[in-house]
């Protein structure tokens, strides 16, 4: 994964709603502050010491105020098999460009540990799942490089 992102163009005066009228660049899918979900699908997740946890699997969006809520992280495991999915707050995530990944102030021990699920299960049907996972890492602030 590239760690140096494009230079934005701008396509549009600062707080516009206007479209291109060229129709270029519109379908960004990477800016200086913005990227496609798409893009961050599997991108990978370090530890503060810089030793790969895993990947991001997914993310959860909370559909009425659009904010990501949980990254679900992917982690064990060997080629798919054995892998379990940790939901962590998106505010315990930090990227770096160094990495060009994300950290979080966790081992492979305590993530271990973290609520987590298998790849066919749906824990979010549980109501009280969000809870479980909020109170595990209610503590945790995001790790800043």
């Amino acid at each position: 994964m590239p760690t140096e992102l494009p230079n934005e163009r701008s396509i549009r005066p600062p707080g516009s709603m206007e479209l291109d009228p060229s129709g270029e660049g519109v379908a960004l899918d990477e800016t200086r502050r913005l990227i496609a979900s798409n893009k961050v699908e599997g991108t990978a997740v370090y530890d503060r010491a810089g030793e790969h946890l895993g990947t991001i699997y997914n993310f959860m969006v909370d559909k009425v105020s659009g904010q990501v809520a949980y990254a679900v992280l992917s982690f064990g495991g060997f080629l798919g098999i054995g892998e379990s999915y940790h939901p962590v707050p998106w505010r315990a995530l930090h990227y770096d460009v160094t990495l060009g990944g994300y950290v979080i102030d966790v081992d492979a021990d305590a993530l271990a540990g973290a609520p987590s699920h298998g790849p066919d299960e749906d824990p979010f049907a549980d109501p009280d799942f969000g809870g479980k996972v909020d109170a595990h890492w209610g503590s945790r602030r995001p790790a800043t490089a």
